[in-house]
């Protein structure tokens, strides 16, 4: 892995973002933990991206649906049959590969002979009662579209939608690959938002709302603050896209690792609804009042990870740089230069010496009425300025001697790392107005 990735691992470990699941028994390979900073961050994300999909639309609605489905859904779905990777093994150290992954017939590890490549599926089974055997057989779901589909009539009659509208949802998938890499990119356990965007299944009207939906969610990145340079968009090529498929365009980002798909925006015909209505002989079918007819609709899907878009954050606002000290040398910081409508803690209030922690922790208890605050009374000045500055804080707030006198304290910013006197009443609203 690249040097940056293991500088960025080490960092979000320290500062609480990100750790292996289950450290103290070694860990368990594909599972990762989120910390006290790193939950306010994938929080800020998720809810980010519901009011931008949900809250701000009149034709999308929510849903959250349950982790295991009925396991005839992924019969339907087609993960039963087709939902493999082709994996190698090494006859010499044991270990497994994906067989995309390695070129020829030597292992990459040990330089021993591999086998020929097997399907492996990626779902992991579980079972559903008191019995272990093939009838109480079930699924973790390894996506969160199909429960859509398949709630798809009782939600489009509860909700009065008319189409087109879309569904989305924000939850937990499994899959167990064989190989999980690059932190928290590639992993077993992991989350997703996806919204299905139900039309009428015509090819123009179809194209145009792929069309469009591949621009809203690429300028959803920018939004978030995701350099414009660092992120590209791929369309598939016929031969990568699914049978049913009339177009696929994913959003990739340039991580230290190569360029890497964030989210894929993909327009699907009506295939997933035909196939669950002709599973199940239920009619999912939608009569359109406007043209007096019935039809399957079309959909078209936006599909991205949460971990993964964590990630670029972190990938992206990582920052080592120099800044002076109090001595007037200078130093490398390093800094997290998220978007402030991302960072975990909007502002930190600092008590300049410890006598002061008083009227400097009623600040902070006012401010987090507002928004997310952290009081931090440990260490030197400049230690918690270089502690927040790797959280990502946009303001530090200093409560000083003369504070009490004067009714002000100073404001530091992050990323310019300036320093204003600001009234203690106006504090409140001088950070917030800089939050949007």
């Amino acid at each position: 892995m690249p040097e940056l990735m293991d500088t960025i691992i080490s960092l979000a470990k320290r500062r609480g973002f990100i750790f292996a699941s289950s450290e103290i028994y070694g860990g368990i390979n594909g599972f990762w933990d989120y910390g006290p900073v790193g939950v306010e961050l994938k929080r800020n994300i998720k809810e980010f991206w519901w009011k931008e999909m949900v809250l701000s639309r009149d034709d999308i609605v929510g849903v959250d649906t349950s982790i295991i489905c009925h396991p005839q859904t992924w019969v339907a779905s087609g993960h039963v049959a087709s939902f493999a990777d082709p994996m190698t093994d090494c006859r010499e150290c044991k270990k497994r590969f994906r067989a995309d992954d390695v070129e020829g017939k030597t292992c990459p590890s040990c330089g021993g002979q591999l086998t020929e490549a097997r399907q492996f599926n990626l779902m992991f089974q579980t079972h559903v009662g008191a019995a272990v055997d093939a009838a109480a057989a079930a699924y973790l779901r390894p996506e969160t579209c199909q429960s859509i589909f398949t709630n798809f009539k009782t939600i489009q009659i509860t909700s009065r939608q008319k189409i087109p509208f879309g569904i989305a949802q924000i939850g937990k998938s499994f899959r167990n690959e064989i190989t999980p890499r690059n932190f928290i990119f590639r992993s077993r356990e992991f989350e997703q938002m996806e919204m299905e965007f139900f039309i009428r299944p015509d090819p123009k009207e179809g194209e145009t709302w792929y069309r469009t939906w591949i621009e809203r969610r690429h300028q959803w990145f920018l939004d978030i603050g995701v350099r414009k340079e660092k992120l590209r968009l791929r369309p598939h090529r016929p031969d990568e896209l699914a049978h049913y498929a009339k177009g696929c365009t994913d959003v990739e980002y340039e991580f230290p690792f190569g360029w890497s798909e964030l989210e894929g925006i993909a327009n699907r015909g009506n295939y997933d609804l035909s196939q669950h209505a002709k599973f199940s002989g239920k009619d999912l079918s939608y009569f359109d009042e406007v043209a007096k007819e019935k039809y399957i609709p079309g959909v078209v899907e936006t599909s991205v990870g949460v971990d993964r878009t964590l990630l670029t954050v972190l990938v992206d606002a990582f920052v080592e740089e120099a800044a002076p000290t109090a001595d007037g040398e200078s130093e490398t910081r390093t800094v997290m230069k998220f978007h402030p409508r991302l960072a975990p803690y909007k502002a930190a209030v600092f008590p300049l010496v410890r006598k002061l922690s008083e009227p400097a922790l009623k600040l902070a208890k006012d401010m987090s009425a507002n928004f997310p605050t952290d009081f931090d009374d440990g260490s030197s000045i400049g230690k918690r300025y270089r502690r927040h500055d790797e959280i990502g804080t946009p303001f530090c707030i200093t409560y000083d001697h003369q504070s009490g006198e004067d009714q002000k304290v100073t404001i530091r910013e992050r990323d310019s790392m300036k320093q204003e006197r600001i009234a203690l009443d106006q504090v409140i609203r001088y950070v917030g107005d800089k939050l949007v």
